[in-house]
């Protein structure tokens, strides 16, 4: 029997991770997920795997700090190993992240420098290392916002770094081509999970408004987003790359 793909996926432990983590699962593949303090969390994310059938493993990973990253990916080839038999992996997901909320006036230099570490330099260089373990045919996913389309208050960095990735994936799917390795980008719209302090999810007025701008006329849901992000690593996306797919319901049309 031919072994099972492998997704490494960064933040898996909760949110959206997780839902991507366990759909990805659900379509056969075996996950290696990081995570940054939630050490139980990332434990339960990878017994609900196992109990799917597939195999999975959990390290702690700060992306934030850019001179763990070579580390991280020794310790990366050894799990390989030791819990999947196997050298490579096929997918890389780049979803870890977080939100700062504060208007464009507002924004500090520091807040400026983490967002920069965590949305645009880690996932650039996270790949970048994953190239020598990443097999050919393989593919990164990286993970956008609707913010980068649509404009709203508050998320002038954020957007702006999310913005960067968009255009990294067309770079990173022209020169990784050769390969067969296919580079494509997501970007949810609003999401009711804790991210941002769970605004979107315990707001009502916030929750009313985006619903009201909303084509399918609700909030995103993270069940909405973990199946598209599952889908594009299987071979039913095989001819599908460089592409950014917004997942957002149809929000600001």
């Amino acid at each position: 029997m031919a072994h099972s793909k492998i997704a490494l996926i960064t933040g898996g432990s909760r949110g959206l991770g997780k839902n991507m983590a366990i759909a990805i699962a659900k379509k056969g593949l075996n996950v290696l997920l990081t995570y940054n303090s939630q050490k139980a969390e990332a434990d339960a994310v990878v017994a609900e795997i196992e109990a799917l059938g597939q195999k999975a493993a959990a390290l702690q990973l700060n992306v934030a700090d850019a001179k763990s990253i070579d580390t991280f990916f020794t310790t990366v080839a050894t799990t390989l190993n030791d819990v999947f038999g196997a050298e490579k992996f096929d997918f890389l997901v780049n979803n870890a992240g977080f939100g700062v909320y504060a208007p464009f006036a507002a924004t500090t230099p520091e807040d400026f420098d983490t967002l920069v570490a965590v949305h645009f330099k880690a996932p650039f260089f996270l790949s970048q290392y994953a190239l020598p373990l990443l097999n050919d045919g393989g593919g990164i996913v990286n993970i956008s916002s609707g913010l980068a389309r649509f404009s709203l208050p508050g998320y002038a960095a954020y957007a702006s770094m999310k913005g960067a990735m968009e255009t990294l994936t067309k770079y990173q799917a022209k020169e990784l081509g050769a390969r067969g390795i296919r580079v494509n980008i997501v970007a949810p719209g609003a999401i009711e999970t804790d991210f941002g302090g769970g605004a979107v999810r315990d707001n009502a007025e916030l929750n009313g408004f985006i619903a009201a701008q909303t084509a399918l006329g609700r909030v995103g849901l993270p069940d909405d987003i973990g199946g598209v992000v599952a889908f594009l690593c299987t071979d039913d996306a095989r001819w599908i790359t460089a592409q950014r797919i917004e997942a957002s319901g149809g929000m600001f049309l």
